[in-house]
């Protein structure tokens, strides 16, 4: 098993930065992508940023320019830096890793347990 442990939400004004963790711990024998996703009261989860084994990132729209995701492989955490937080980005985050746990098996999806971001105007 993989378990995910999610840090670093919190409530902060518009305009502000939050940057969230989330650190992976288990049985992982290679990455194929980890990412962050958000789910806002009413609306479905939607993908905020990604970044695969090799490195590369691909973020929604409404965060490009705002966002950055990063990896420390030493650490097996992933992070978003949030910049420029508006009301519109408040939401419970979870993080994701898309992973194999043996050289023979499929890829499996772990989720973190969600951590709440609020930006108040």
């Amino acid at each position: 098993q993989v378990q995910l442990v999610e840090s670093g939400g919190g409530l902060v004004q518009a305009g502000g930065s939050l940057t969230l963790s989330c650190a992976a711990s288990g049985s992982i024998f290679s990455i194929n992508a980890m990412g962050w996703y958000r789910q806002a009261p009413g609306k479905q989860r939607e993908l905020v940023a990604r970044i695969t084994s090799g490195g590369s990132t691909n973020y929604a729209d409404s965060v490009k320019g705002r966002f950055t995701i990063s990896r420390d492989i030493a650490k097996n955490t992933i992070y978003l830096h949030m910049n420029s937080l508006k009301p519109e980005d408040t939401a419970d985050y979870y993080c994701n890793w898309n992973v194999k746990r043996a050289s023979w098996s499929r890829l499996y999806d772990y989720w973190g347990q969600g951590t709440q971001v609020t930006v108040s105007s």
